[in-house]
């Protein structure tokens, strides 16, 4: 199959999504992209070029995979008739009904009416996650119900009955190259390695640490991830009392180096308090970083059960600030063990996009013997 993957906002998890696919596909990925320009903009104004890009490509389209960043009722009408007829499926990396909002800005109603006309665009809707996709569904009928309209004409049913999830496949293998050099580290070394944002909250994950810095617990911090956003003060004052024991302050560019980090690190934390599905944490755990993350968003269904809290190691799950806090003070004092790597691998292993790819490519293929109609029929 010749598939025409648009994505306008390519960066990040995008980015590396649509390269997976690309190298592991039986199929033939033709990308049709747009750098990373700022996420509203991308959502408005990417429809003129994306559709000009894909007047130029020349191979037959059995199906079009598009972004959730993509504006697809304008990229259709704009290339109109061309993939009037081929099946469209959206690849769901984050949605702008239930993502999270910085404090004091108000959510624009227009990019959710945006994402919900493409939603009802498509064929096919796949989720990152089971949480990703039970949130979305959860939120759409209350978003809707704004609208003074006809109820009658809002198919949620219809968009619920043609969502599924499909885990992103990870390049994870890319890390077996790198040794574990955790074994010479002088003081235990907890990660953090998500993007430096209010909604993975470091102001938790910090008044945790300085608890533990106030009864004298000695560890070293790698503060890795993205650092394009604008950064919370949270990471200037823990560089200003944590600076001898910060190993590493700021994003890596470098893959060998973030490898050499994750494989230097115990100990991986989130404090996220809204996610779709985290890569960095599910890379750092492979690496063979204990995790300790929220019971909640997608990690419970992520970490196999008997691994939620296991009889003979450190948890991996907490439910309150007070409990991560006693977790990581067990695994500082040596109270309770770390997972070893082999059992933290058997996390998410078939995550890899060597394992992944073939149900996307059934998919694919499933999707396209789908029969289009009308989004409302």
């Amino acid at each position: 199959m010749n598939i025409l993957a648009v994505e306008p906002f390519f960066s990040g998890s995008h980015k590396a999504f649509l390269k997976g696919l690309e190298q592991y596909s039986q199929h033939n990925i033709i990308p049709v992209n747009l750098s990373y320009k700022g996420r509203k903009w991308r959502m408005h104004g990417n429809s003129v070029v994306l559709a000009g890009m894909a007047q130029e490509i020349e191979e037959e389209i059995d199906l079009l995979l598009v972004s959730s960043m993509t504006n697809l009722p304008a990229f259709l009408s704009l290339t109109n008739p061309r993939f009037a007829n081929i099946p469209k499926v959206m690849y769901m990396h984050e949605n702008q009904f239930t993502q999270p909002m910085p404090e004091g800005e108000e959510r624009d109603q227009t990019y959710c009416y945006l994402n919900y006309l493409s939603m009802l665009s498509a064929d096919r809707l796949i989720f990152s996650s089971k949480f990703h996709r039970n949130d979305f569904l959860k939120a759409l009928p209350d978003f809707l119900e704004n609208y003074p309209d006809d109820k009658y004409y809002y198919p949620v049913d219809k968009i619920a009955e043609k969502s599924v999830v499909l885990y992103p496949g990870l390049d994870l293998k890319r890390f077996d190259q790198e040794a574990d050099n955790r074994e010479e580290n002088n003081n235990p070394v907890i990660v953090w390695n998500q993007r430096w944002q209010f909604d993975r909250n470091p102001a938790m994950f910090f008044r945790v640490l300085n608890r533990l810095n106030d009864i004298d617990l000695t560890f070293d911090l790698i503060l890795a991830g993205d650092t394009q956003h604008e950064k919370p003060e949270e990471f200037e004052k823990a560089w200003q009392r944590y600076g001898r024991h910060i190993t590493h302050f700021g994003y890596v560019e470098d893959r060998e180096n973030y490898s050499r980090l994750l494989h230097n690190g115990d100990i991986v934390v989130s404090t996220a308090t809204y996610e779709f599905f985290c890569v960095a944490i599910m890379e750092a755990i492979y690496c063979g970083c204990h995790p300790l993350v929220p019971n909640r968003l997608h990690y419970p269904e992520l970490i196999p059960e008997s691994l939620h809290k296991p009889l003979l190691h450190a948890p991996v799950l907490y439910d309150t600030e007070d409990d991560l806090f006693h977790y990581l003070k067990d695994l500082l004092t040596g109270e309770s063990k770390p997972l070893p790597k082999e059992s933290l691998q058997k996390i998410n292993s078939h995550l890899d996009w060597s394992n992944r790819i073939e149900a996307f490519d059934s998919m694919f293929e499933e999707c396209r013997e789908i029969d289009i109609s009308s989004a409302l029929s």
